[in-house]
């Protein structure tokens, strides 16, 4: 088929191929999609390094400088729920893939003109058409994740990939201190560098969208995820309305909650390690060991979902317990105990995101797509906690303000505790499904009849069988 006729879409309404996609058959989709959550681990993790840049270079206020972050964040409140949500309704996750990288490419684009114009705005503007570039990739990358694929391992296919995001959080700082700024830190070369980095992101990006075009990848249709629920359920019965997914809203509470929170102890350690008494480059460098450990918490999170008595639900609970617990204990002690125990609540934030994303998708059926974009648009709590967190730092200290991201912490816990007393036959349910590991959901009559629709000569025959054969119910 030539590149003109190439369908990339498929109706909501029709059961493709995919709700029958086995682990091996996931496999190259999946890690195609992994490969995004690199990209905006990268790009997250240079937020910082620019931040700091920014305020020697344009001489700028730290407030200022936040800016960035609102940019960044804000992206995410607004497309999830409008433009993004609708184009993978409407569209499919193909077409919203390359949509949201089409978006990012651009937005690297103009960071170019903002470094010739030595203009802040125009670093804010370019950052914010960046992260509605990525918050699209997210509303689709995280969802596809949790759903391509064996519905039991939904939560291990996520918590590696957000792994792999890690490991890019983790190498964007060092190479930015190390190769872009090695030699023009905070002067005015450095701001070409800015340039030159995501003009080569741009390059990468346009390669990203030409793959996506041509790699074989399946459609999730909304009545794919329909059938799969029935399978796991043994009901034909509908999942009811979307308002009445409480699960969903709790989940989506608890992951703004927990996003801000982990963006605001992200994004002020530095501050509470130098008053524990390390100096700047000792606290930049503690810094990249904790999101190191962070990031290799995430895997070693991954490979224990892989056990059996280790269920998600389980692990979210006393994660997320271990986040309060050490938080409440940095906040009252001083020096190396009170940095060591700031660096263990990385440790402990390792698995929520993505538990709290996959547990919260759990039994939504046709409802899945949308209820991916709720929880996409949660992540802008990223938006909302640090600006509380650097108030009371302005105010207190650094110590004090720990009381932010731990209240967080807290709100967001009342999730797990939620599905682990009310809906855990549910959660368990889904974790102890053969679906697609020994048997599959759909007959091949169905399939057929799906591949039947993206091939126009083959409908009229098809239509020409079903007018001769008698309908049994």
């Amino acid at each position: 088929m030539g590149i003109r006729n190439r369908k990339i879409t498929v109706s909501d309404e029709i059961v493709t191929s995919a709700v029958n996609l086995t682990l091996r058959q996931s496999l190259v989709p999946n890690l195609l999609v992994t490969i995004l959550f690199f990209l905006w681990g990268f790009a997250y993790g240079l937020l910082d390094v620019l931040n700091s840049h920014f305020q020697t270079t344009l001489n700028i206020s730290a407030g200022m400088a936040s800016g960035l972050q609102a940019a960044y964040f804000g992206a995410y409140f607004v497309c999830p729920l409008t433009i993004s949500g609708w184009i993978v309704r409407r569209f499919g996750f193909r077409v919203t893939f390359m949509t949201g990288l089409t978006v990012l490419a651009i937005g690297c684009l103009l960071f170019w003109p903002s470094g010739v114009k030595r203009s802040f705005g125009g670093f804010c503007g370019s950052m914010l058409v960046v992260g509605a570039g990525l918050a699209t990739l997210e509303t689709v990358a995280d969802p596809f994740l949790a759903i391509c694929g064996p519905p039991r391992y939904s939560e291990i296919r996520l918590n590696l990939a957000q792994a792999v995001q890690g490991v890019g959080t983790f190498v964007a700082p060092l190479l930015a201190s190390r190769v872009f700024f090695a030699h023009t830190v905070n002067t005015a070369a450095g701001l070409k560098n800015v340039q030159w980095v995501y003009l080569g992101v741009a390059c990468f990006v346009a390669l990203l969208i030409i793959l996506f075009f041509f790699a074989p990848f399946p459609e999730i249709t909304d009545a794919d995820q329909h059938a799969l629920e029935g399978a796991i359920t043994d009901s034909a019965d509908d999942n009811g309305p979307l308002r009445k997914q409480y699960s969903l809203f709790l989940g989506v509470m608890s992951q703004f909650c927990y996003t801000g929170a982990q963006v605001a102890i992200a994004g002020y350690f530095i501050n509470f390690a130098q008053e524990a008494g390390r100096s700047a480059s000792e606290a930049s460098d503690l810094l990249a060991v904790a999101q190191g450990l962070y990031a290799f918490n995430r895997f070693v999170a991954g490979g224990l979902m892989m056990l059996k008595p280790f269920k998600p639900r389980y692990m979210l609970f006393f994660y997320l317990l271990g986040c309060i617990v050490f938080s409440i204990a940095a906040m009252n002690t001083t020096g190396t105990a009170s940095v060591a125990l700031a660096i263990l609540v990385f440790c402990a934030e390792s698995c929520c995101f993505a538990t709290i994303f996959s547990l919260s998708l759990r039994g939504l059926g046709r409802h899945t797509k949308r209820g991916g974009s709720f929880l996409v648009s949660a992540i802008s709590g990223g938006m909302v906690f640090p600006p509380m967190m650097a108030a009371v730092i302005d105010r207190k200290d650094a110590h004090t303000a720990m009381a932010i991201p731990m209240m967080g912490y807290i709100l967001a816990w009342i999730f797990p505790i939620y599905i682990n007393i009310y809906k855990r036959d549910v959660m368990d349910m889904h974790r102890d499904t053969t679906v697609n590991v020994t048997n599959t959901v759909v007959n091949n009559k169905e399939i057929e009849l799906e591949h039947a629709r993206e091939n126009e000569p083959e409908i009229k025959k098809i239509e020409n069988t079903t007018q001769d054969t008698p309908k049994h119910e």
